[in-house]
């Protein structure tokens, strides 16, 4: 299955552009389905509901409802603590009385991405929110996990046989089974979800609109991309402007995108821009107007990240980030026990080191031609010894 994740500056049209490529991948053939939190309705010719619905051959489409998606999940706890609730004195809360509160939107969205994994789908476009709130969400299946992984190891579980006993020796009640249990469905669905993002086969497409503010977004997010390990698919420049023709009016504005073009042409290489219909699409004929392209292949290891081994010539192993774009004045990098916490601009990851770097120490690191290398010696203490 390809996945398309469809993200872009704020108003660049991303909710268009993403069923404009849903579209192009029905009409090549594959069976397309097309999730989105905004109204589908104009674009589509029709609504699109919490479950799949067919919009014409080869293309479905699901509104991602995250006031629903929280109330049923807030509902679903409740009716599993009945027990204790009932023993606090608890109210139950009533559905109508149940309103989404901030972040549920992530999740809802995380959830509808997991279900079309589950599905039998050639292509998957995700219509997902503005750059900065994209690329968290596309972030917190990992992040999740590592706080679940802190906070509930999974290892206590084996003691759990001990834990009256330990309960009346520490003097404080020991963790219930039900908590590892939760804990467990819930690593489930996020692993999922972190997998469907990590798959070589998944690809995130830019849009923007031609322009200086939208240059400056697309180098952060280029930057981001690289240090999440996300593979870029294309970029589609929304909203052109037809070059002949154009009047007094228009002509600065037509040069400043033509101008604006040719920089991401020669910088992004698969660039397919979108034209302007001097109007909102509305309906599948303005969608395929527009001319967006159907999913690309993703290129082979795009975005590798590699460990070289220079022990032999100068006992040093050395970790390639790619980091297209970064500057270093913007970049911060801490080890930590077992973890390197990358830091570039307003975006930050905590990744597990490899298994052989866990053994070295950090010695240095440089950022060259936008790749950050990283500098392990090997500790005398940690490494096996060779006769």
């Amino acid at each position: 299955m390809r996945t398309v994740l469809v993200t872009g500056p704020g108003g660049a049209g991303r909710t268009t552009v993403a069923a404009a490529t849903a579209l192009a991948a029905a009409r090549g053939g594959a069976r397309a389905l097309l999730l989105s939190a905004d109204p589908l309705d104009a674009l589509l010719g029709r609504p699109a509901g919490p479950e799949p619905t067919a919009v014409t051959d080869g293309l479905w489409a699901v509104g991602i409802d995250s006031g629903e998606h929280f109330r049923t999940e807030l509902l679903g706890l409740q009716e599993r603590l009945g027990t204790g609730l009932d023993l606090l004195g608890a109210r139950p809360l009533a559905g109508e009385e149940i309103t989404e509160l901030p972040g549920s939107e992530e999740f809802a969205l995380l959830h509808a991405l997991r279900r079309a994994a589950e599905g039998d789908w050639d292509v998957v476009v995700v219509d997902l929110p503005p750059l900065r709130e994209a690329l968290a969400v596309l972030a917190l299946p990992e992040q999740l996990r590592r706080y679940l992984r802190r906070l509930v190891p999974k290892e206590r579980q084996a003691a759990r046989a001990l834990r009256p006993l330990m309960a009346q020796l520490a003097g404080i009640p020991m963790p219930a089974q039900w908590l590892y249990e939760a804990t467990a469905r819930w690593d489930e669905g996020l692993a999922a979800v972190q997998t469907l993002i990590e798959d070589p086969a998944t690809t995130v497409r830019l849009v923007a609109e031609p322009g200086p503010a939208a240059a400056d977004a697309l180098r952060a997010a280029r930057t981001a991309l690289g240090l999440y390990g996300l593979r870029a698919d294309t970029l589609v420049p929304n909203r052109v402007l037809p070059g002949d023709d154009a009047g007094p009016w228009l002509a600065t504005l037509v040069a400043q995108q033509r101008k604006c073009l040719e920089e991401w042409h020669e910088e992004y290489g698969a660039v397919h821009e979108a034209a302007h219909l001097g109007r909102d699409p509305r309906g599948l004929d303005d969608l395929a107007l527009l001319g967006v392209a159907p999913p690309a292949e993703p290129a082979p290891g795009a975005a590798p990240w590699t460990v070289e081994d220079r022990l032999t010539e100068e006992k040093l192993l050395v970790w390639h980030v790619p980091l297209p774009g970064a500057v270093k004045s913007e970049l911060g990098l801490v080890r930590r026990d077992d973890e390197l916490l990358l830091t570039v601009g307003a975006f930050r990851r905590i990744v597990p080191l490899p298994s052989a770097l866990r053994r070295c120490t950090v010695t240095g690191a440089a950022l060259t031609d936008g790749v950050l290398r990283v500098r392990f010696a090997p500790d005398p203490s940690l490494w096996p010894r060779t006769n």
